[in-house]
């Protein structure tokens, strides 16, 4: 009977449960979702207890189809979404709803942050890149200025993955990877105290532990392995961040390597040894390897753009029984349209953006629609607008961080789509690689991850041989002109209209918040 490692991969919309042997194989999945609240314009919450509750339930759901016992596993380990903030009281309760990756509330914070630095750019070159309403610090700054009886109650906070931890260890931590989200790169294990104190405002003693990705934190508590039906001791390791994660699955683990994934939100990261300082809406942070660093450059919406054309302008196939996936029919629908989408344009910024610029006012634009587009234009050109985003992120870090990146290993969801990968080859100008199972990707990162804490592999470079490569898609030619215009102009609308978002978005939104904090939303459910 082979023996496996259950990994944990906590997203935005739900819970994936893998479990995979020590050679990077899956035997078993399962995805239990859970809700996103928005209680108010531009705040984002979860319920604590949904992620635990789906962790539970995909757990005994992956021993059930592999018809594996508790025996069989190894360990356990997460890999979650970054700076999600979950403040806990002295009892280990939660004392309100998750403030998540997706909530930019603490745009107010942010620019009075910034503004102790004179300028946004000085800011940037200390901690990595502009900060914005969505980043950490500023949202614990909102915290104890509209929340302070919350704050003031709070012996420290957890992040998504330093909350499972401590449901299954009673540990409370924070993993080296994710804790760089909140403060960029950190150094020798310890936070920048004076970056959360003097930048922050806030308390550094709120800050949990840290831990490394492949430290074991600690063992399955009797209370937890009962709900999981785990056995009681099983090894659970410190994990690391989505992106993290989704580096070492997509074998990007070495000196330069690079990669993209697309779910929901989408990002391009470059594995290193240096430790560089963040700029042009790149962050640098610690990878899964405790010995590298992770150029990370973040677009907060990426899948989450095809999946509001599928809501919105394919519902009824949706509802046809005789089309089980409509993602399916829009990949065949999309290659009925010429590259360039009849010269309409369709920007992905649909909850601001964060690279190749950092701007919480953007929203998406569809520019140059005429009578005789269709709705199939419209789903091209959203399609390519995440490539247009991925391409400028991608001469950034060319041209800013000097690391050429000829081959783009694309995992996520969005890998599934043969189309959208054809599409992005052909408007970056480089070629184009999906691994077996991409969707499963950053789960497999994280359980190779604790096979190098459990010594199976000596190093995580030794899991570049794991990692397999399934299709190539090279870019093609004779689409080249026609990309480089409409990339062209893709970069002015942003230059163009930037000053107009933000007028009619900061008082669309000052309209729109609360005078008084939530306080009968600061308990948690």
């Amino acid at each position: 009977m082979p023996k496996y490692i259950l990994a944990h991969d906590v997203g935005t919309g739900g819970n994936k449960a893998v479990l995979v042997d020590i050679e990077g194989n899956i035997h078993a999945s399962a995805f239990h979702p859970y809700p996103v609240h928005y209680p108010h314009p531009n705040w984002a919450e979860q319920y604590p207890e949904d992620w635990w509750r789906s962790i539970a339930v995909t757990t005994r759901q992956v021993l059930e189809q592999a018809a594996a016992t508790p025996n069989d596993v190894l360990a356990l380990i997460h890999t979650t979404q970054m700076l999600g903030i979950v403040p806990m009281s002295p009892a280990g309760e939660p004392l309100r709803p998750a403030i998540i990756w997706l909530d930019g509330r603490a745009q107010d914070e942010a620019e009075r942050m910034m503004r102790r630095l004179i300028h946004p750019r000085l800011f940037a070159a200390v901690a990595g890149a502009e900060i914005s309403g969505k980043d950490g610090l500023p949202k614990l700054r909102w915290l104890r200025e509209h929340e302070p009886d919350v704050y003031r109650r709070m012996t420290c906070f957890l992040d998504v993955n330093g909350y499972l931890i401590y449901r299954e260890t009673s540990e409370m931590v924070a993993d080296w990877s994710g804790g760089s989200a909140f403060v960029g790169y950190i150094k020798g294990g310890h936070w920048p105290t004076w970056i959360i104190r003097y930048l922050g405002g806030v308390d550094p003693d709120k800050f949990p532990p840290l831990v490394r990705s492949i430290d074991q934190v600690g063992r399955l508590t009797a209370e937890a392995a009962r709900e999981c039906g785990l056995l009681e001791g099983t090894p659970v390791f410190g994990g690391s961040g989505d992106s993290q994660a989704a580096a070492v699955g997509a074998g990007a683990v070495g000196e330069g390597d690079g990669h993209i994934y697309l779910g929901t939100s989408g990002w391009v990261g470059v594995t290193t040894r240096k430790s560089p300082t963040g700029k042009h809406g790149v962050a640098a942070i610690n990878s899964a390897d405790p010995d590298k660093a992770l150029l990370f450059a973040e677009m907060e919406t990426a899948g989450a753009c095809l999946q509001w054309v599928a809501d919105q302008f394919y519902r009824h196939e949706q509802a046809d029984p005789a089309i089980p996936n409509v993602y399916a029919l829009m990949d065949a629908k999309v290659e009925t349209v010429p590259p360039g989408a009849d010269f309409m344009i369709a920007t992905p910024w649909m909850y601001g953006e964060r690279s190749p610029f950092s701007d919480t006012w953007v929203r998406s634009t569809f520019f140059n629609i005429s009578a005789d587009h269709t709705r199939e234009h419209m789903l091209r050109a959203v399609y390519e607008g995440v490539a247009y985003n991925l391409r400028w992120i991608i001469e950034v870090v060319e041209k800013h961080f000097g690391f050429p990146l000829p081959v783009l290993r694309v995992i996520g969801g969005g890998a599934r789509g043969h189309p959208w990968m054809q599409i992005i080859a052909d408007v970056t100008g480089r070629r184009v690689e999906t691994v077996v199972q991409p969707q499963e990707a950053g789960a497999v990162g994280a359980a190779l991850t604790a096979a190098v804490g459990l010594g199976i592999y000596p190093d995580f470079e030794s899991l570049k041989q794991v990692i397999r490569v399934e299709r190539e898609f090279d870019p093609r030619p004779a689409n080249a002109a026609t990309y480089d215009l409409l990339y062209r102009a893709y970069r002015r609308i942003y230059r163009s209209l930037r000053g107009l978002y933000k007028e009619v978005n900061s008082a669309r939104f000052a309209r729109s918040r609360p005078t008084t904090p939530p306080q009968g939303e600061a308990d948690a459910r």
